[in-house]
């Protein structure tokens, strides 16, 4: 199953004192702390850096209200969860795929409408697509989680950092309103280099980008199969975050 965008914060019970980069082999039951330290850090975007504080659905309604459409936020949270679960994965391509992938973003809309409105008109249909679309790149969409600007300035001091994610290039607009893009030597999306996570190659394009091994780079991520095993399965370290047992801060202590 896919991740869909993260919506809120999990409480956070920060273990600072235990080292919590891994390497995820099978046979590897013990997290390791990372000996010498990395080259560079990248970071996951939604759900480690940033979150929608408000649900999707909230944000379907808002725009579906300036086109004179009156559709409950909490049928749009399902509609848009199922969608997205439905979606086919982005095929890997020899470099940037086209258009942004924006064709797939309007068949997931596609597939939201046709579950709350399937008489909607495909003339009201593009209209809508294309408000939503710009809507999630505006200020005020998405919110920092609280310890991210702390983290990424005391980090940015000592290490490259890079964020590399499935999103496409709204991601820079974003990370721009919300203050940290001063933080970060490079912005990896997946429709740019031409895969997707869990697929590893993503994170091997965006070291050949950068010019350091995997064994080199530590990953920092929230999710198991995304973050955690295919950074891993492309030989990078692996900082597994999990807001409730700990936090980016733990970073600050272990580095």
């Amino acid at each position: 199953m896919k991740k869909a965008p993260v919506t809120a914060p999990t409480t956070k019970v920060a273990r600072t004192r235990k080292a919590i980069f891994h390497r995820l082999d099978p046979l590897m039951t013990e997290p390791n702390k990372i000996e010498p330290p990395p080259k560079a850090i990248f970071f996951d975007a939604a759900g480690t850096l940033f979150f929608l504080p408000r649900g999707v659905g909230y944000h379907y309604a808002l725009v579906a209200r300036e086109l004179g459409l009156n559709w409950d936020s909490r049928e749009l949270d399902r509609a848009f969860n199922n969608a997205w679960n439905a979606m086919p994965g982005r095929n890997r391509s020899d470099g940037p795929r086209e258009n942004d992938d924006k064709d797939w973003w309007r068949q997931l809309v596609d597939r939201v409408i046709n579950h709350v409105a399937p008489s909607l008109s495909e003339l009201d249909r593009d209209n809508l697509f294309e408000i939503v679309y710009e809507h999630f790149a505006e200020a005020g969409v998405w919110e920092l989680f609280p310890e991210v600007p702390e983290v990424l300035e005391n980090l940015s001091s000592r290490f490259p950092l890079a964020v590399i994610s499935n999103f496409d290039g709204r991601l820079r607009m974003i990370l721009e309103q919300l203050g940290v893009s001063k933080f970060l030597s490079q912005i990896f999306v997946s429709s740019e280099l031409g895969a997707d996570k869990p697929d590893p190659e993503i994170f091997r394009r965006a070291l050949k980008v950068i010019g350091l091994s995997p064994n080199e780079v530590l990953h920092v991520g929230d999710d198991s199969e995304r973050d955690w095993r295919a950074a891993a399965a492309a030989g990078l370290f692996v900082f597994q975050l999990d807001r409730k047992k700990n936090s980016l801060r733990d970073l600050l202590t272990i580095l």
